[in-house]
């Protein structure tokens, strides 16, 4: 790759302060250094890792603070709006030097077409080049196919088009927002093998595990603040843990000592009250000078009074210790998955037609993008399964956005009573007025949760579920409550996903990839 060495490429944040236009703040007084090497950029969806992202590249303006650059920037953004009519030329950059190249090679090239050129003269075969590394070579095969329009691209293709228009523009600093959204196996690898070539910064905010792993640092997003970790995701993982289980020891001791404390304070208020009724019969009986008793009531009632604000102010600092403790824990919540009326006996038929299923397979459906593993999840569909089953389609166009999300569940559930229907909705934590919330409102990753929980609280529940592409667009939470409840549900699955985190973590047990017939094909079959 001829991107140039950058090894003095920087981006630095000083009290960066951003506002939503309607005043809501995203983040106050970030401080941070991101130097040579790649950065992944995590946090939950509305963290403002795009946000972040936007300020650097110049696209949005802080409220306060700045951002100082050292080198280019170049911006991939997670969704790239592209004109279908335009050509793979143009968003190249390149279609001016190509047209000032071809003058000069027929002979009429001007002055005015030797400086458009400068030093590219190379600068097809580069982009050629580039786009054989991503992959792009089968799209591409000469520099007659740049005139081809970006209409004929398929969603991945058009990524990875506007990674190599990045790249050839010699960015210092490389900033991408989910770039494996969209991109099947094979192009997230070559996508990977471009990013540990690039000799700048690089910025990544996204979810992929796999890719993640693969950085130098993780910068966290989290509650308005940036925090760096050392390392990939798995050490981030690791710290992140250790620090949970070390919050959670601290809350226990924390609970013990309030406990501690308001017995202690208990028993103070009996020993004082014993204390007081003593003196009130000594000064009934009279047995020393009236002077000297009120003498010995006023400093019984100063001592009794100091006695008392001691145990007050232990039990409050050890409340308040709680609080400090309770902070640091975080509310990442756990759903739960138990509706026996999802599992599967492992000698029943569950499918027939284009695909064979027999008890509660995990199958997963691989190819790259345009293989027709979508067609095929429609194909099963459409043959009929032989127990209830419930689609997630990639879109999540299954919900009446209007209608909140304990309506949507009844309109699937019609028989259950109400309360058995909220139930199940709390599982996976729709509880109490979220979920009376409409749908339309969710973030994607609790439209997914949303949407599992609807399809799950069906009457009768599922026994097979059907996925496509689920893990696109989720923040890293929304993804781990993704994987415990398919880790949970003892029925049969068939998932689409370019994610082999995931498949692995949910416990495929084969794979089969579309045929050219129409049939799957069977790739391989694993135990478990």
């Amino acid at each position: 790759m001829s991107v140039p060495l950058s090894a003095s490429s920087s981006v630095t944040l000083s009290a960066l302060t951003y506002e939503h236009p309607d005043g809501t703040r995203v983040f106050d007084g970030l401080d941070a250094t991101f130097t040579v090497g790649r950065t992944g950029l995590v946090g939950r969806n509305g963290s403002g890792k795009s946000t972040l992202l936007q300020l650097i590249s110049g696209q949005l303006t802080p409220a306060r603070g700045s951002v100082t650059t050292s080198g280019h920037v170049a911006y991939l953004p997670q969704d790239i709006t592209l004109d279908p009519a335009v050509s793979v030329a143009t968003v190249l950059g390149i279609d001016a030097v190509r047209t000032a190249l071809r003058r000069i090679e027929s002979g009429d090239g001007t002055g005015d077409d030797f400086g458009t050129v400068g030093d590219r003269w190379d600068v097809e075969e580069r982009a050629l080049a580039t786009m054989h590394r991503l992959g792009l070579d089968r799209i591409l095969h000469d520099e007659n196919d740049f005139d081809r329009t970006v209409g004929t691209l398929s969603g991945g293709e058009t990524v990875l088009l506007g990674l190599t228009a990045r790249l050839l523009a010699e960015p210092g600093v490389l900033l991408l927002d989910e770039p494996t959204n969209n991109l099947d196996t094979a192009a997230r690898e070559r996508l990977q093998d471009a990013l540990d070539r690039f000799p700048g910064t690089v910025i990544i905010a996204g979810h992929d595990r796999d890719l993640l792993d693969r950085m130098d640092t993780i910068a966290e997003m989290r509650d308005g603040s940036l925090r760096m970790f050392g390392g990939g995701f798995s050490d981030y993982e690791q710290i992140i843990e250790a620090e949970q289980e070390a919050a959670q020891a601290a809350v226990r001791d924390a609970r013990s000592d309030v406990r501690r404390q308001a017995r202690e304070l208990a028993a103070a208020h009996v020993a004082l009250d014993r204390r007081a009724r003593y003196g009130k019969k000594m000064f009934e009986n009279k047995r020393e000078p009236k002077i000297i008793m009120n003498m010995r009531k006023r400093q019984a009632q100063e001592s009794a009074g100091k006695y008392r604000r001691e145990h007050e102010g232990n039990l409050e600092s050890a409340r308040a210790q709680l609080d400090r403790a309770q902070d640091a824990v975080r509310n990442d919540r756990e759903i739960r998955v138990d509706l026996p009326d999802t599992s599967v006996h492992p000698g029943r038929r569950v499918a027939d037609g284009p695909l064979e299923i027999v008890g509660p397979e995990r199958i997963a459906v691989r190819g790259p993008n345009g293989s027709g593993k979508t067609t095929l999840l429609g194909r099963i569909v459409d043959a009929g399964p032989l127990v209830p089953y419930a689609l997630l389609p990639q879109r999540l166009d299954i919900f009446d956005d209007t209608a909140s999300v304990v309506a949507n569940a009844e309109l699937r559930a019609p028989h259950l009573p109400p309360q058995e229907v909220r139930a199940r909705l709390a599982r996976f934590l729709f509880r109490g007025t979220d979920a009376d919330v409409p749908v339309g409102v969710l973030s994607g990753g609790e439209r997914l949760r949303a949407a599992l929980a609807i399809l799950l609280a069906a009457d009768p529940a599922p026994q097979l579920l059907i996925l496509d592409e689920p893990t696109n667009n989720l923040d890293l939470p929304s993804l781990a409550h993704l994987t415990q409840a398919l880790q949970a549900f003892e029925g049969a699955l068939v998932v689409v996903s370019h994610d082999e985190r995931f498949l692995d973590e949910i416990g495929v047990t084969r794979s089969v990839v579309p045929g050219d017939a129409g049939a799957p094909e069977e790739c391989a079959r694993l135990d478990g």
